[in-house]
């Protein structure tokens, strides 16, 4: 059953407010959710119509508003139209003019910086694999699970997490494996 009523309060910043029923009785509680999502805010003293609810604390408070100025629809707001632009083929290779003269200057200063040369630059790079490691990371983290020296120094270098280096030095288990 709807009812109707007067925003005698709101509180922009909170996001709430009062209603007075038209009906007589106490003051209700409103929620900014319980408005229609339009892009207009309550205004205390306008006309709404509304549903009774109950909050989360087990009090009533009015439910789907509708603003009675309004209705239940938003007000459709119109974008100004935008003017077509027209694509001219000349604006297009002067672009690409442009990118491709940015490139070669940034490679001509990167190609003359000390250290490089040209050669260097696109000489092949020879990447070799590094050879496979007995030791993965599995989960390990404290010195009293590692088996050596070497497998703790592993862990420290190439796991997360890890707590076997309390000193910070770079060397692990120092009591127990590496001394």
């Amino acid at each position: 059953m709807r009812l109707n009523g007067i925003l005698r309060s709101w509180n922009e910043g909170r996001g709430f407010g009062f209603i007075a029923p038209t009906h007589g009785g106490a003051e209700l509680f409103v929620h900014i959710s319980a408005f229609p999502r339009d892009g207009s805010r309550p205004v205390e003293g306008e006309s709404l119509s509304y549903e009774l609810g109950r909050g989360t604390n087990g009090k009533p408070q009015a439910v789907r508003v509708i603003r009675q100025a309004i209705g239940s629809r938003a007000p459709k707001t119109q974008m100004p139209k935008r003017r077509a632009r027209s694509a001219s083929p000349l604006r297009g290779i002067a672009m690409v003019g442009l990118v491709v003269t940015v490139l070669a200057f940034g490679y001509n200063q990167f190609a003359k910086s000390p250290g490089r040369s040209a050669a260097a630059l696109s000489a092949p790079v020879n990447l070799q694999a590094s050879p496979p490691s007995a030791y993965r990371c599995d989960g390990r983290t404290y010195c009293s699970q590692m088996t050596s020296c070497a497998e703790a120094t592993y862990f420290l270098k190439n796991c997360p997490g890890v707590k076997m280096d309390g000193n910070n030095d770079g060397v692990p288990c120092e009591q127990q494996w590496c001394r």
